[in-house]
């Protein structure tokens, strides 16, 4: 079967192999050029990946000694940080202060008694206040997660509500201010009063404030008479200079019960100690003169008058008195308590005294200011008495926290402020408050170490991968490979196809050189001999100790850097300054960095990465002999089709004639067969 001939669908004589087989021939040149622009994309992608490789080190590099480098960043550490924590940033300067936090920052949460799943919440207007903000809502009527949901809409960022399962079958509602501070009391107001009651979260109380006007106090005093000379009353504030005294009466007097406190405003100010100089002697009295005579054109003088004055005797300069127990109370019983002593500050400083503490029972009268000082005047505002657990009649039943500042000492001086997260006390730093403390915390603010440790590791990486590329790339030694343990299978392969194909490359073999020697390059710094090579601070091509026994390893000759932890972290720990400057550093003081091995890695680098640099250039004179091999290509397939075509016909032609003249053969042979006898 397989000789049989079909015209115009098989040749019999086989020209379509023969014509394969002249066209194989033809397109070898084709196919070399096809072959060498594959071998021109691979040099491309080499290039590009080795830009790659140098921009990663460059950017690197230029981290170390960039405005943003690693060693002017700032951690905090505390030494309680279930206490307090902090967070530093670079413009915090290197310090450790002492904290003790008497009390955190707390809002108000008020939990109401167990209700029934079945618990309706009435239609109406609800209102709530906290602090001096204000808002409130129509609620239609309804379940508590339907009200809770409404009141969380509102609330936003200051209120929220939530239900709490306390037991089965019952619930209770927790409403909670989302603002702490002793100034953002929440206080329920509409058809919150009555909800709050309902639910026993709340029960109506009588509010014993007390507001103490300051003018009150130029009544009177507790020695009678008050001295409108050194007592005065302006702008709400009641100032009394050194030697003056004022009394506030309390009508009707406050009984001293519950959490009722007494709080107000002080402030002093020390005058300078020569306000009471010696004036001098008496002038003594004044003699008129003794008169004269004259007769006959002579005049006799009256001897003058004398008084004798006793000798001068100083008078005793009183005694300097200090005492800032100013603030007393007086009690019903004619009996009265001196309050603890103030601190000196001219700024206003805020006092709170429990009452039960100092007057348990007792029935207050008077407030009393007595300022015994010689060289201090002292001034009060805000004074009251009032319950601070109180919420405009209202006090809660089921307080889980209530509305507080936080208040703490840092070095031994007493600060109070709203919130728990204070970023106005140390510059730069941001602290955080979590709790009491029963003994100082210390809080440390010192250089980011592990950041500038993070960054050296990553240069070195970003070296030893560039390096490794160029030694795979001009050498053709296997070994070289399998080196880079840290390389993947697939890797490992990718590499091996590229190993050796820019084995004579000047270019890159004069970057390596360039790069090894800027490692092992010393810099100036201002430690002097101690802190001018690399291996000084452990990032070395051996970081192997001396003597170590370790054999012969080709590796450790290829130029890669090697990283002693242990003598990094010492050196990073006591000359962070001077390993600052070993990667950067400004050396003739013009404020711009000019030394440095990651200012040399940058200088390095940077021809060969820039917008239309070494690289850029390689890759763009590739693309030109891509392009040109591509135009090659193209022509050469027109020629090739052009000639495959003119074989195809002439082979036509061919088997046309050949068919021709077998069938004139045949015709001759038969008609000889035909005319033989």
């Amino acid at each position: 079967m397989s000789d049989i001939y079909i015209p115009g669908v098989k040749s019999k004589y086989d020209t379509d192999k023969m014509i394969a087989d002249l066209m194989k021939v033809e397109r070898i040149p084709r196919d070399r050029a096809e072959k060498d622009v594959e071998g021109l994309k691979t040099q491309k992608t080499t290039w590009q990946d080795i830009g790659r490789r140098m921009t990663a080190l460059r950017d690197s590099a230029r981290a170390l000694y960039s405005f943003q480098n690693p060693f002017n960043e700032r951690v905090a550490h505390s030494t309680d940080e279930g206490v307090i924590t902090a967070s530093a940033t670079r413009e915090a300067s290197e310090q450790e202060r002492s904290f003790v936090v008497t009390q955190p920052a707390a809002a108000d949460r008020f939990l109401s008694q167990s209700l029934e799943d079945s618990f309706r919440v009435d239609p109406g207007e609800y209102g709530f206040s906290i602090g001096t903000s204000t808002l409130s809502f129509t609620f239609r009527g309804g379940s508590l997660k339907e009200f809770v949901d409404v009141l969380n809409r509102y609330g936003k960022d200051k209120l929220h509500g939530d239900i709490v399962s306390v037991e089965l079958g019952k619930k209770s509602l927790l409403i909670e201010s989302l603002v702490t501070g002793d100034q953002n009391k929440l206080t329920f107001s509409k058809e919150s009063e009555a909800l709050a009651i309902k639910t026993g979260m709340a029960e109506r109380v009588n509010d014993s404030r007390r507001d103490l006007p300051v003018e009150t106090g130029l009544g009177s005093s507790p020695m009678g008479v008050v001295d409108p000379t050194v007592v005065t009353v302006k702008d709400g504030v009641l100032q009394i200079a050194a030697g003056g005294a004022s009394r506030l009466p309390l009508s009707p007097p406050v009984h001293s019960q519950g959490e009722l406190v007494f709080q107000f405003d002080a402030a002093t100010q020390v005058k300078a100690g020569d306000q009471n100089t010696d004036p001098g002697p008496p002038p003594g009295p004044t003699i008129p003169p003794a008169g004269s005579v004259t007769y006959g054109g002579v005049t006799v003088e009256n001897d003058p008058s004398s008084v004798p004055i006793p000798p001068y005797t100083p008078p005793p300069k009183p005694p300097v008195v200090n005492d800032l127990a100013l603030v007393s109370l007086t009690f019903s019983d004619g009996t009265s308590q001196t309050l603890s002593p103030l601190t000196d500050s001219t700024d206003y400083k805020t006092y709170q005294y429990k009452l039960t503490d100092v007057a348990p029972g007792k029935d207050i009268v008077a407030v009393d200011l007595v300022n015994k000082n010689t060289y201090r005047d002292v001034s009060f505002k805000n004074l009251r008495i009032y319950d601070p657990t109180a919420r405009g009649g209202l006090q809660p039943r089921n307080p889980i926290s209530t509305a507080q500042d936080a208040i703490l000492s840092m070095d031994g001086i007493k600060i109070r402020r709203p919130s728990n997260t204070i970023g106005d006390l140390i510059p730069g730093v941001t602290l955080t408050l979590h709790g009491a403390s029963p003994s100082p915390v210390k809080v440390k603010i010192e250089p980011d170490r592990s950041a500038a440790k993070d960054a050296i590791i990553a240069v070195v990486g970003n070296y030893n991968r560039l390096l490794a590329q160029i030694n795979v790339l001009t050498r053709n030694d296997d070994q070289i490979i399998q080196e880079l343990t840290y390389l993947s299978k697939d890797e490992q392969d990718s590499m091996r196809k590229i190993m050796g194909t820019m084995q004579g490359d000047s270019t890159l073999n004069q970057f390596k050189s360039a790069l090894q020697r800027i490692a092992t390059t010393t810099y100036p710094t201002d430690a002097g001999k101690d802190m001018i090579l690399l291996s000084q601070i452990g990032v070395s091509t051996d970081a192997r100790k001396a003597g170590s026994s370790q054999g012969y390893d080709a590796s450790r000759l290829r130029g890669y850097l090697e990283i002693d932890e242990k003598t990094l972290e010492t050196a990073l720990q006591n000359k962070l300054p001077a390993i600052r400057q070993l990667f950067g550093n400004d050396t003739n003081g013009d404020l711009v960095i000019d030394s440095g091995f990651a200012y040399s890695l940058d200088a390095l680098i940077k021809p060969y990465v820039d917008i239309g640099g070494i690289v850029a250039l390689k890759t763009g004179t590739i693309d030109t002999s891509i392009s040109q091999t591509q135009k090659r290509i193209d022509t050469l397939d027109k020629q090739l089709a052009s000639k495959e075509s003119d074989l195809k016909r002439q082979y036509g032609m061919m088997e046309g004639s050949l068919n021709r003249m077998e069938q004139a053969s045949g015709s001759l042979d038969q008609f000889s067969k035909n005319s033989s006898p």
